[in-house]
C-alpha cells in the first residue's frame, strides 16, 4: 500500500507587496509544498496567483500556489498575516492600530475554527500590539502566536555592524529588542563578533555617539525606504520566509521574535527558540541596568496602548449591540 505523501502548507492572508514577496520567496527557497493566498480583492488575488504560478514552472521548486479563503487558511500549518492598512510616510506604527485591529478581528472571525496545530505569524504593523490581540482572537496557545517583531531590525543591525567591524554579517551576534518601533533598543551589553565581545573588537570607537548612530540607522531604515518607494517588502518578506522555515523544519533557531511576556503584560521582542510548535522556549537575556530600564519603559508604553485599544474595542461592541437591539425593536 502506497504511503500518503505529506503536505505542508503556508497561508498568506493579504497578497499585497509584502504578501506577494513572501510567496515568491517561499517558491524560490522551497520551504513548503503549498502556498495559499487569501485576499478580499478577488482580481488582485487571481492575478497574484497566476503570476506566482508562472514562477513555479521553472522546474525544481515543486511548490503549488493557489487561491483560498479564510477557512482554508485556518487549516494551514502556518498562517502569515500581512493584511492591514499601509503605513503612510511619517506615520508611526502605533497610529495604524485602530484600523488594523478591526481588520484582524474580521480575519479571525472568517477563519474560525482554526486548526489547533496552526502557527500564527503576524507581520502587519503595529506587530507587537496585533500579536497581543491575536492571542485572544485566535484562541490558540500563546506559544503558537508570534510576530516578526525586531527580526528585521536585528538583521539591519548585523548588517551595519558587519560593515563597521569588517566581518561577515553571520559572524555578528547582536539584537534589537523590545517594540518594533520607536521605543526599541539595542542590547549592546550582549553584542558579540564570533565569541568576542563587541566592545573588545571596537574599543574606544564603541562610544555613545557610535551607539546613537547605529540605533538611529536601525530605527529609521524603514521610514526612509517608505518615504522613497511607498513600502518595504523584500527585507520583511525574506525574514518572514526564514521564520516559516525555522518552524516547519523544527530548526530550534534562536531569533528575536515578538511573543507574550507574562512578566511584562504585553508582546514584544526577546530572543527565543523557535520550532515546529512555535515559541519553544524564551531565552534568558543578561541585560545591563540601562537596557533593563529601556525594556520596562517599552513595555509600559505598549501596555498603555493596549489598555486604550481594549476600551475602544469594548465601546465598539457596546455600540454594535445597541444598534442590533434598536434594529430588532
Amino acid at each position: 500500500m502506497a504511503r500518503q505523501k505529506l503536505k505542508t502548507s503556508i497561508a498568506i492572508v493579504g497578497c499585497g507587496d509584502v504578501g506577494a514577496t513572501l510567496a515568491y520567496t517561499l517558491i524560490l527557497q522551497p520551504i513548503c509544498s503549498e502556498v495559499i493566498l487569501v485576499d478580499p480583492k478577488k482580481e488582485l488575488l487571481e492575478a497574484q496567483v497566476r503570476d506566482l504560478g508562472d514562477a513555479t514552472y521553472r522546474g525544481g521548486s515543486g511548490v503549488k500556489v493557489r487561491a483560498g479563503d479564510h477557512k482554508d487558511a485556518g487549516q494551514a500549518d502556518i498562517v502569515v498575516i500581512t493584511a492591514g492598512a499601509k503605513q503612510k510616510t511619517g506615520e508611526s506604527r502605533l497610529s495604524l492600530l485602530s484600523r488594523n485591529l478591526h481588520i484582524l478581528s474580521s480575519i479571525f472571525s472568517a477563519m474560525s475554527p482554526i486548526s489547533p496545530h496552526t502557527i500564527l505569524l503576524l507581520v502587519a504593523n503595529p506587530v507587537d500590539i496585533l500579536t497581543y490581540f491575536a492571542r485572544k482572537l485566535s484562541g490558540l496557545p500563546e506559544s503558537q502566536v508570534l510576530g516578526t517583531g525586531t527580526s528585521l531590525d536585528s538583521a539591519r543591525l548585523r548588517g551595519i555592524l558587519a560593515q563597521k567591524t569588517e566581518v561577515a554579517p553571520n559572524s555578528i551576534d547582536a539584537y534589537v529588542l523590545g517594540e518594533h518601533g520607536d521605543s526599541q533598543f539595542i542590547a549592546w551589553s550582549s553584542a558579540h563578533v564570533g565569541t568576542t565581545p563587541l566592545k573588545l573588537v571596537l574599543g574606544e570607537k564603541l562610544d555613545e555617539a557610535f551607539k546613537a548612530e547605529i540605533a538611529n540607522y536601525t530605527k529609521g531604515a524603514a521610514g526612509s525606504i517608505i518615504a522613497a518607494k511607498g513600502c518595504t517588502a523584500y527585507g520583511i518578506g525574506n525574514i518572514a520566509a526564514s521564520i516559516c522555515k525555522y518552524i516547519l523544519f523544527d530548526s530550534r533557531s534562536v531569533r528575536p521574535l515578538s511573543f507574550y511576556q507574562p512578566e511584562l503584560g504585553c508582546c514584544l521582542s526577546m530572543p527565543a527558540i523557535v520550532g515546529r510548535k512555535g515559541i519553544i522556549k524564551a531565552m534568558p537575556t543578561d541585560l545591563d541596568e540601562h537596557e533593563q530600564a529601556e525594556l520596562k519603559k517599552c513595555a509600559h508604553g505598549l501596555r498603555g496602548v493596549i489598555e486604550g485599544a481594549e476600551k475602544e474595542l469594548a465601546a465598539d461592541q457596546e455600540l454594535k449591540k445597541a444598534l442590533e437591539e434598536d434594529k430588532g425593536a
